[in-house]
């Protein structure tokens, strides 16, 4: 995930702590949300990606808003404002693309309600 976070710190423009744990949230809100087959295809393609959403998942508590508003407020929460959110998925889903292809993450994008506004 450190070549994600770097994309991220230098296209977006996001502290690197801001980067990481924006990264990890976004992965935790994907395998929370999106087909399970697909979320597991593209993350056995990007190392690390479990294990990030994992950490942030255990970091939410459990106790946090779902869907898109839930992990919008996890990542205002994490200091970024909306312009950083937008800069940061659409970092993210560049990134999936072009380490993973873009079959899984595009369609674990049509799949969650709300998410293609921000990529």
């Amino acid at each position: 995930m450190d070549e994600l976070v770097a994309r991220i710190v230098s296209n977006a423009g996001i502290e690197r702590p801001v980067a990481e744990r924006a990264v990890g949230i976004i992965l935790d809100f994907l395998a929370t949300e999106g087909p399970a087959d697909k979320v597991q295809g593209l993350f056995a393609r990007l190392p690390g990606a479990a294990e990030a959403a994992k950490a942030a998942h255990a970091e939410s508590g459990g106790g946090m808003l779902g869907g898109i508003m839930g992990v919008g407020s996890r990542l205002m929460s994490a200091g970024l404002a909306m312009s950083g959110i937008q800069g940061v998925t659409r970092e993210l889903v560049a990134y999936a693309r072009d380490k993973a292809g873009s079959e899984d993450i595009d369609e674990v994008v049509a799949a969650i309600p709300g998410l293609s506004q921000f990529v």
